[in-house]
């Protein structure tokens, strides 16, 4: 009886163990959080007392290595809300016109993250991006002790300029960003190597959107001296960026190298349309890899027409006609809504200082998808 309980109790736990090899360590932050984000939103953000900066930790749901960061600095905690938010935000832009539109509602966003579909490419790199960015940004607007402005510039030709100003410190918040999603994360499961890679090309896009913006010193508007510094560009370009990329993802499977065991990340043998071209490393049997900035998933995704665990389908949806109402609609149709709005017209400027309108009836259309 005692060996059969034995055996019992060998078999549970290589199963478990089994099961724990399988089963990826998502980075869960922001878009791909465990936490309702709408109510997290909503909430006071964390202020300067050490009380309200546990709370705020508290209510992000970080353990381990990300509560250390997100208590051992005053600012990180609301840097962290703010990115989470600045993710959110630019998702709902970015795909508004699209079938799948990031609702954000709990139950569809959670049984989306189960899944390895485009979608869920889409939110890791984009909360990935919102991190490096929004860190970047705290550090040359002082709201972080553990960094400063971009000091370290490393450009060349510094004969007719100096370096000044007060740069976005891309430096420190991709490395924060780095350490903050991706530590602990050496599961070589194929779903965690996947969250692995569409993270990195986040925080790559924010690398490549820096720019360098100068002012110029002289007597009489003369530039004998430039003062520049580096300067993040908005998020929305690049929010834009990973659409375009999420637009072209690559469908990827995993391959095994026997001779030193380890998995590879191999895309699909026929490439889309949009980046046929470009250079690919071979693997094996014709197999591509997908390139360091592609981002890359395993799952076809559902078509998002109809209601389903994934997504509150697209009937009622606004739409625009002749641009994407066919495509949104899924062949249902759409409902035409004529009403009349009052809106200022024939402005005209008086000295001095204010600007008289009239007030005119406009006649506009709204689209909407049919129930079907």
């Amino acid at each position: 009886m005692r060996l059969r309980r034995s055996w019992g109790l060998l078999f549970l736990t290589m199963r478990l163990l089994v099961l724990c090899a399988v089963t990826p360590v998502t980075p869960y932050f922001g878009l791909t959080a465990k936490e309702p984000l709408l109510a997290l939103f909503s909430t006071e953000q964390g202020g300067s007392s050490a009380s309200q900066r546990l709370k705020a930790c508290e209510r992000l749901k970080l353990n381990g290595e990300r509560r250390r960061l997100c208590r051992r600095d005053p600012g990180v905690a609301e840097t962290l809300l703010a990115a989470a938010e600045l993710g959110a935000t630019e998702c709902v832009a970015q795909l508004r016109g699209d079938r799948w539109s990031c609702d954000l509602s709990e139950r569809h966003r959670q049984n989306l993250l189960k899944r390895a579909f485009r979608e869920t490419a889409f939110l890791f790199a984009l909360s990935a991006a919102g991190l490096a960015h929004a860190v970047a940004r705290a550090c040359s607007r002082g709201r972080l002790e553990r960094c400063t402005c971009d000091e370290a510039p490393g450009l060349r030709n510094r004969q007719a300029w100096q370096w000044g100003g007060c740069g976005d410190n891309l430096r420190y918040g991709a490395k924060f960003a780095r350490t903050f999603l991706l530590h602990g994360e050496a599961s070589k499961d194929l779903r965690a190597g996947i969250d692995r890679h569409n993270t990195r090309v986040g925080i790559k896009v924010v690398r490549r959107g820096v720019q360098t913006t100068c002012k110029c010193h002289g007597v009489s508007g003369s530039c004998t001296v430039r003062t520049c510094w580096r300067q993040l560009a908005p998020f929305t370009e690049m929010g834009r960026s990973l659409k375009q990329r999420y637009d072209v993802a690559v469908k990827v499977f995993s391959m095994t190298n026997k001779a030193a065991g380890e998995r590879t990340i191999a895309g699909s043998r026929r490439r889309p349309r949009e980046q046929r071209g470009q250079r690919r490393t071979k693997v094996s049997d014709g197999a591509l890899t997908p390139r360091g900035i592609d981002l890359v998933y395993v799952e076809d995704s559902p078509s998002y027409c109809r209601a389903s665990r994934y997504s509150p389908g697209t009937a009622n949806r606004s739409c625009q006609k002749g641009r994407n109402c066919d495509s949104i609609c899924c062949g249902r149709g759409y409902n035409t809504r004529v009403r009349t709005v009052q809106k200022p017209c024939q402005c005209q400027v008086h000295w001095c200082c204010y600007v008289q309108c009239e007030q005119c009836l406009n006649r506009e259309e709204t689209y909407s998808c049919k129930e079907g």
